[in-house]
């Protein structure tokens, strides 16, 4: 098929599911998800994928109906059944509705919730593109690390940001850069790779996480604490990374010219993240 949408073990092309109208999304985006990319229907960085799923269903008494191995076997399974070999792959689980007709409570007896996968064609992005971005005051609540479906902030930063031109908006409180509105963001500065602490304040992204690796492997000193907006306008690169897109180089923040100063470094990062995908992914 083209496509494929996923609900509670029933299948079928997107366009044709269906969700119950007591489904806790709808009224309440009370649910986490995840998502990655796949190539040859191997789907990238799953096992750590899977476990921040599993670590922000619970810290929302979220209860998946899988364990890890299962959850992992059923989607490897489910994106054989697409046709294109470059899928985007996005998967989530809500909590149960429990038939209490929208109550804002829920019962703490961890009812397993509802999960939902969607399988669509989609390339990774090209990784050595060259952005352009705006900065927004974060206005997101205090659990970023939780991977919920409350999206509307960054949907608004997101459409800011498109407004302007631009693929992304870099948040920021008090001055402190968080992160971006669907990606994170870090910087070279003087040789270093520095990148906000994983605290609430952010979510820990795989790719942040691959970049602190790659960085392990190159000899590039990292310093994971926070950084300003002002040391980001002066870093010598600021790189957006996300699961699609791996480590784009910035060029223009809010309409001023930026990075451009270690070309060299970028592009070794750029390059072993490629390399990582492509090696993970070879049939």
């Amino acid at each position: 098929m083209k496509d494929l949408g996923y609900y509670n073990g029933r299948y079928a092309p997107i366009s044709e599911m269906t969700v119950p109208m007591n489904d806790r999304s709808s009224w309440f985006g009370d649910g986490v998800y995840d998502a990655t990319y796949c190539r040859n229907h191997k789907i990238y960085m799953l096992d750590a994928h899977i476990d921040r799923f599993f670590s922000s269903a619970s810290q929302l008494d979220i209860k998946i109906p899988y364990t890890k191995a299962e959850l992992a076997a059923l989607l490897s399974e489910l994106v054989l059944k697409v046709d294109s070999p470059e899928q985007f792959v996005y998967w989530q689980i809500t909590r149960a509705d429990e038939g209490k007709n929208r109550s804002h409570d829920y019962d703490p007896a961890l009812i397993p919730g509802n999960l939902w996968v969607t399988l669509t064609p989609r390339p990774i992005h090209n990784p050595y593109d060259r952005i352009k971005v705006i900065t927004l005051a974060d206005t997101r609540f205090l659990h970023c690390n939780i991977k919920t479906l409350n999206l509307i902030p960054s949907v608004m930063a997101t459409r800011k940001a498109v407004a302007a031109g631009c693929y992304e908006a870099v948040l920021h409180r008090d001055g402190r850069v968080t992160e971006c509105a669907h990606s994170n963001v870090s910087i070279i500065k003087d040789g270093v790779f520095r990148t906000a602490p994983t605290d609430n304040l952010i979510l820990p992204g795989i790719a942040r996480a691959n970049l602190i690796r790659f960085c392990g492997q190159l000899g590039i000193p990292v310093d994971e604490t926070p950084f300003t907006l002002d040391e980001m306008m002066n870093a010598d690169e600021i790189i957006v990374s996300s699961s699609g897109s791996f480590a784009l180089g910035v060029y223009e923040i809010d309409g001023k010219r930026v990075g451009g100063k270690a070309p060299q470094l970028l592009r070794q990062l750029q390059d072993t993240a490629l390399r990582d995908f492509e090696l993970a992914t070879n049939v």
